[in-house]
This record gives C-alpha cells, sequence and structure tokens, in this order.
C-alpha cells in the first residue's frame, strides 16, 4: 500500500489540542470478552432503539437475528455521482485532499506513481472533505443509523472504495474480519457500519460477503492472512481462509442500495474478477456515548501499535486513541465523551 498525503505535525498539534484528555490513572487491560462489548440494548429488540420508529418489527428482528439489514435504492444516482466526480478529482491531482485525508494504492501497483482514478484503490478518512463527508450526513443514512445506535450520532471512519480488477495476487480482496478489531471505543452494540454500492455490486467484482449471526459472537484474533497478500492493516480473523469468505452469503446491491451492519458481524470482499474498478461508499458510526478502553494487553494491542507506527511514518506521532478521535465528528446529538 502507498499513501500520497501526509499529516503535518503542525496540523496534529493544533487538533490534538481539542482532544479530551485520556484518563491517567492505572487499571487492568480489559478482557476479550469486555472488548468484544457483548452488552445490548434492553427490550424486546436488543440490538436497535429505533427512537422514532423507523424500522419495522420485520426489519428490527432481522438485524437482531443477522447483524445486517440491507435497504434498497437509499440514496440516489445522482448523489452517488457527485462523489464518483470527487473522488476523480482527487484521484487526478485537480483538487489538494484534506491533511487528514489517506490516498491509497493497492499494493499489486504501489510503486506506480501515476494519476488517475485506475491508479487511487481508497479514500480514507474524508471527515474534512465536505462535498464526501454528505454521504455521512446525509438524512437518509442517519434515520438509519439513529435507528440502530440511538439519536447522538459521531461518524468514526469513513470510506471511498475503488476496488481494482485483481492481477491474480488476490489483493483486491479484504479477508473475513470484524471492524471491531480496529476500534478501541465500546460498547460494540453503539457502533454501526453503512456501505452504499456507487454501481452495481456482485460476486464477479467483489462485492461484500456476510456472517449471518456472527455479531452475537466474541471478538476474534485477527492476523494477515497467509494464502496470498493483501494490503496493509487489511487483516482476518486468524483461523479463516479466503474459501471461508467465499462460502458466506454474497450480497448483490444496486447503486444506492445500502447495507448497515454492526460491528462483530464476520464479513469482507471477494477478488474483484471482472475488468470494471468496483466503488463503494462507506461511513462507521458509533454512539457518542461510547468511551475509549485502553488496548494494552489486550487482543488489539498488535493492531494498536502497527497502525501508530503508521501514524508516525506519516507525520503524526500520536496514539491509537487519540487518532480515533481525529477522525470522528459529531453528526447529531450531544457530543458525548467520543
Amino acid at each position: 500500500m502507498s499513501q500520497t498525503s501526509s499529516v503535518p505535525n503542525c496540523r496534529v498539534s493544533k487538533l490534538l489540542g481539542h482532544l479530551t484528555p485520556h484518563a491517567t490513572a492505572a487499571r487492568p487491560a480489559p478482557s476479550a470478552d469486555q472488548l468484544a462489548g457483548r452488552t445490548t440494548f434492553d427490550g424486546e429488540f436488543k440490538y436497535s432503539l429505533d427512537p422514532k420508529g423507523i424500522l419495522t418489527k420485520e426489519q428490527r428482528q432481522f438485524y437482531d437475528d443477522n447483524g445486517y439489514l440491507l435497504i434498497k435504492r437509499l440514496v440516489s444516482e445522482e448523489e452517488i455521482e457527485r462523489w464518483r466526480v470527487r473522488f476523480v478529482q482527487i484521484a487526478n491531482g485537480e483538487v489538494e485532499p484534506p491533511a487528514t485525508m489517506t490516498v491509497m494504492r493497492d499494493v499489486a501497483i504501489a510503486k506506480r506513481k501515476e494519476k488517475g482514478e485506475k491508479f487511487i484503490t481508497k479514500l480514507q478518512d474524508w471527515q474534512d472533505d465536505e462535498i464526501l463527508f454528505s454521504y455521512c450526513k446525509h438524512p437518509n443514512i442517519v434515520k438509519y443509523v439513529e435507528a440502530l445506535i440511538g439519536s447522538d450520532i459521531k461518524s468514526v471512519h469513513t470510506m471511498l472504495i475503488n476496488k481494482p480488477p485483481d492481477v491474480g495476487l488476490g489483493s483486491s480482496r479484504h479477508p473475513p474480519h470484524q471492524d471491531l478489531w480496529y476500534f478501541p471505543f465500546r460498547p460494540a452494540h453503539k457502533i454501526v457500519a453503512s456501505w452504499t454500492a456507487m454501481q452495481k455490486i456482485d460476486r464477479q467484482n467483489g462485492g461484500l460477503f456476510v456472517k449471518p449471526g456472527s455479531h452475537k459472537g466474541s471478538l476474534y484474533k485477527h492476523t494477515y492472512p497467509n494464502d496470498g497478500i493483501v494490503n496493509k492493516a487489511y487483516h482476518g480473523i486468524h483461523n479463516l481462509t479466503e474459501k471461508d469468505g467465499d462460502a458466506m452469503l454474497h450480497v448483490e446491491m444496486e447503486p444506492g442500495d445500502t447495507l448497515f451492519f454492526h460491528p462483530l458481524l464476520v464479513h469482507g470482499s471477494g477478488r474483484n474478477n471482472s475488468t470494471r474498478y468496483r466503488k463503494a461508499i462507506s461511513c462507521h458510526y458509533a454512539s457518542s456515548s461510547c468511551g475509549y478502553e485502553d488496548m494494552t494487553g489486550t487482543l488489539q494491542e498488535d493492531v494498536a501499535k502497527e497502525i501508530e507506527k503508521m501514524a508516525a511514518r506519516r507525520g503524526a506521532p500520536i496514539t491509537f486513541n487519540e487518532l480515533w478521535q481525529l477522525k470522528s465528528r459529531l453528526i447529531q446529538g450531544k457530543e458525548g465523551t467520543l
């Protein structure tokens, strides 16, 4: 993976000045079960709040049972085109990305420094780009997020993925994983992802696969897979292979279709075996009432250290928790503790 943007130290210093100081009192590291965040909401439905009655009873039951919910045609193709154009402008060098944005290339083409849509495979952390961030604030998206995790909402991670055709190395795939592996905040049931297809997405071009019901399990140890190369920080559950992902449920999506899913849901994406790039846009949200945990001595200690090293190489020598605080941005409601 290659990154073409960096975070200047002055920018980091300025942003860190707005962070809530961490508690310095020593405390034991949370257990694996505590970090899995397996607590649930009270009431008939354990994984959604739905304060405004947006979801049907059937939808709430489906999310409880399966850990994901597909909403068809949730955003318009005109809006998708606006985000696509912004991606192209940044990929072409026509627009300077914010200092906090990461511009990524697939490991298979990382040495090729050309600009353009075919050479950039992901924009990440675009909370400071107002055009792309309009996705996170989209009222149709936010109303479903609120239905699942409550009214006080922050965005915590943003991605626009331009999955390239696979060149035979398997680098276009994302191994089976759980998003909570990357997050130091809890509880898990107050976190949800939205993932919107920007074009027709199917098994052929590397769409999402999911393991229904896996959100009710624990947080598993993740490592780099040993069955092929993947991009930096594309970890997978240590005992699952690409074949395991192939055997899971593959979700076919039309432009504007949006999948909402729990951070413990086992999911991933297959190789892009088509000749076309595959675009999707995504945001992770968390309740602002969530709190940060110390990853020292936990399953996630290694990933925390790896991400801190990556940030330091970009000129941002900050902690794992501070990095996630920089990524977060209030959508609605109270600031809270997150």
